[in-house]
């Protein structure tokens, strides 16, 4: 795709960021929810170039029944398909970095060009993502995370398929939202010590249309505010199941 031609679509989504005000909510914590964020043609190419199952691009994760589904590794943006990596530029710009701050009031906001955490996901049935927070810090970059991005890009979702992302309270005790993961939904949010986020049920996607999504984070300089801290020293996701720990049963991480 030509620079010119991403510019124009950038110059659309960032019309559709701002006109989202509207759209706009707090509660449980900061989100936006825009739908058919991309053209389609593009949308159904992100779609049609997203790797299967059987490639090997895919890290598989199935940690204590509380996280099961397939995750990109990308260490730069070469590793990304075509198509997709039109859509992550985009998103990465500063056009859509400024709509983003406008939004959300937080100031300066940076991509990530080392994708930690960020890429794909495919889940099949069964897959699940108990309700959790985020890891706060990079540790390629030094910056605090601060939004979570995610596209969803599987086709002819329907109900009974499951995957809807929950929206808990501030302890992630209590579900107070579903956000269906309709085709080229893009969904943000404030991620911090509060944002409890997860998918509440085992999924029941058909075998040839799992759930698919593109997710990027991103981060500033500046710590997040004090009202979103509960924890000051870098740490990965922490799950209710868990008891508000990691993977390792631990709160903090070792960090570099």
């Amino acid at each position: 795709m030509t620079q010119k031609k991403l510019k124009n679509i950038a110059l659309i989504i960032k019309k559709k960021i701002l006109l989202s005000k509207k759209k706009f909510k707090k509660k449980p914590f900061d989100h936006v929810c825009i739908d058919n964020i991309l053209p389609n043609e593009l949308a159904e190419a992100c779609s049609n170039k997203f790797p299967k199952i059987n490639n090997q691009i895919w890290d598989f994760k199935n940690v204590d029944n509380i996280e099961i589904k397939h995750r990109s590794i990308w260490k730069s943006e070469f590793d990304i398909p075509e198509r997709i990596i039109d859509v992550v530029r985009i998103l990465n710009s500063s056009i859509i970095l400024k709509s983003l701050e406008s939004i959300f009031k937080i100031r300066k906001i940076l991509p990530d060009p080392y994708f930690m955490g960020g890429g794909l996901n495919i889940s099949e049935k069964g897959g699940m993502l108990d309700t959790h927070i985020d890891g706060n810090y990079n540790d390629q970059t030094g910056l605090n995370r601060r939004l979570n991005c995610i596209i969803y890009l599987t086709k002819s979702w329907k109900r009974q398929y499951g995957g809807q992302l929950g929206l808990y309270n501030r302890d992630g005790t209590k579900l107070i939202k579903l956000i269906e993961p309709k085709f080229n939904r893009l969904f943000i949010f404030n991620t911090n010590d509060y944002s409890y986020h997860g998918i509440p049920n085992a999924i029941n996607f058909p075998k040839n249309n799992p759930r698919k999504s593109l997710i990027l984070y991103y981060y500033t300089k500046d710590n997040r505010k004090n009202s979103e801290i509960i924890i000051k020293k870098p740490h990965s996701a922490l799950w209710v199941k868990k008891n508000y720990k990691d993977h390792k049963n631990k709160i903090n991480r070792k960090y570099y």
